[in-house]
């Protein structure tokens, strides 16, 4: 299992789109802005476009440090962000996901689509089964995730995840609480499995 350490890089998982409501774009940018002033590495999937480019851009705009995975049939698509400190570039998407588990000590998730909540809920069954014990953040803009986490409220309901797992991530409304949670001990997972 992977200790807990003091944050030094962020894994962002966001969209490679900017959504129909101005107010996700702002906080992308609020993000990135942040992450950079407080030191920390932004490690994301390499993006130009989307709010991925918006968080790198912000972020850069600050002398912060972004790092950049992207596996090969995307670079194809000319979408990966030239102005980064890092991009590696990568066979697959398993690759890529292990590789940002890897250099991030702790994640967040912004508004995104099923790439988005797929990298999410890998990281936080991870988690879930003592595989790392790095912090989990939503930020959950204009409400964007409340359906998310009322399923959530109803896994639990029906016996399919226990009550105490559903601390092992945070969800912040504005960036300061967010990065406040991130600096919190992260809370530890209990058993997985529910026996009646």
């Amino acid at each position: 299992m992977e200790g807990s350490t003091a944050v030094r890089s962020v894994c962002v998982y966001c969209g490679s789109s900017k959504g129909f409501e101005s107010v996700y774009e702002e906080q992308a940018a609020e993000l990135g802005v942040a992450l950079a002033q407080k030191g920390f590495d932004i490690v994301y999937g390499a993006g130009s476009v989307g709010l991925m480019g918006v968080l790198a851009d912000a972020a850069l705009q600050e002398e912060g440090r972004v790092i950049g995975i992207i596996p090969s049939f995307l670079m194809e698509y000319e979408v990966y962000h030239k102005g980064i400190a890092e991009l590696h570039e990568v066979p697959d998407m398993q690759i890529r996901k292990r590789m940002m588990m890897d250099k991030s000590d702790a994640f967040v998730m912004m508004p995104g689509g099923f790439g988005t909540l797929e990298e999410f809920f890998e990281v936080l069954t991870w988690k879930q089964l003592h595989l790392h014990q790095k912090p989990i953040g939503i930020l959950n803009v204009n409400g964007y995730f409340d359906p998310m986490l009322e399923f959530m409220d109803q896994m639990v309901k029906a016996g399919f995840v226990k009550e105490q797992n559903l601390n092992l991530f945070g969800v912040a409304k504005d960036v300061p609480s967010l990065l406040e949670y991130l600096s919190s001990p992260p809370a530890q997972a209990a058993e997985k499995w529910i026996t009646p």
